[in-house]
């Protein structure tokens, strides 16, 4: 009421400071999500490192047929986990499905030849939004980090090339997965990488997006609230005012011209 003008640039901070709100509450969530990927690629990353170390054990003279049955059977364990980590959810959604994230990427079925199915996702386009306004990617889908076109970087095929060889007791076909399962370890690693860019990126948004409701909350505070120090300060002088008129009033003669005449 004191100052009118400043209704306009009122209502728009008080937008603002919601917007920004609403931005901080997405980005907490999409931070949940990209620390949940994370987590899973370091697993994934292990795995692939497991399968190197089996497929080097197998790669020796001393290795027998059935010691590598076993460890084919150990290898065959390890691509069922990465199966199950390419569904990882959360809050419901398959993160590594894409865009189509209320399905799984993928099934496995080893009963099926191949057994593990073409990839059922779609393309990832989510982005987060900066609070400077420039928008960043936040995913990437499982048939770009696990089941990769290039041969290089399949760790699925990498995974899977390494059990047929263990079963087949072929040691040249082993050395050959082995050099597979390497580049795909790498790619792994480099998609890890990928996702930890992000969780800096999201924390680099929230940090930002905080500064930013705690200076508009304070330029709201600034047209909202009254200055106190200003409004004790004028509250005193216009209760000196009123002693001061009280006190004339007080000092003024009684009598009038009727006590006069009396």
């Amino acid at each position: 009421s004191d100052a009118p003008d400043q209704v306009g640039p009122l209502l728009q901070t008080r937008t603002e400071l919601s917007q920004a709100g609403q931005l901080r509450l997405n980005l907490s969530r999409i931070q949940g999500e990209v620390n949940t990927a994370e987590q899973a690629l370091q697993s994934s990353v292990a795995l692939a490192e497991r399968a190197l170390v089996l497929g080097a054990q197998a790669d020796t003279d001393f290795s027998t047929p059935e010691a590598r049955a076993n460890l084919a059977s150990e290898v065959k364990g390890l691509l069922d986990q990465l199966v199950g980590l390419s569904r990882t959810q959360v809050e419901g959604r398959c993160i590594f499905s894409g865009d189509a994230d209320q399905a799984p990427p993928y099934t496995l079925d080893w009963a099926a030849d191949p057994p593990l199915s073409a990839y059922l996702g779609a393309v990832s386009t989510r982005q987060a939004l900066h609070p400077s306004g420039v928008p960043f990617a936040i995913a990437h889908s499982a048939d770009r980090i696990f089941d990769n076109p290039d041969a290089a970087k399949n760790a699925f095929a990498a995974l899977n090339g390494m059990r047929a060889a263990l079963l087949a007791n072929d040691r040249s076909a082993i050395q050959a997965a082995l050099g597979r399962l390497k580049s795909a370890d790498l790619h792994l690693n480099t998609e890890l990488g990928f996702y930890g860019s992000v969780q800096n990126q999201v924390a680099q948004a929230m940090d930002a997006t905080s500064k930013t409701e705690l200076s508009l909350r304070t330029r709201l505070a600034a047209m909202e609230d009254a200055d106190m120090t200003q409004a004790i300060l004028e509250m005193n002088q216009a209760s000196t005012q009123q002693q001061t008129a009280l006190a004339a009033r007080a000092k003024m003669p009684r009598t009038s011209l009727f006590d006069y005449l009396g």
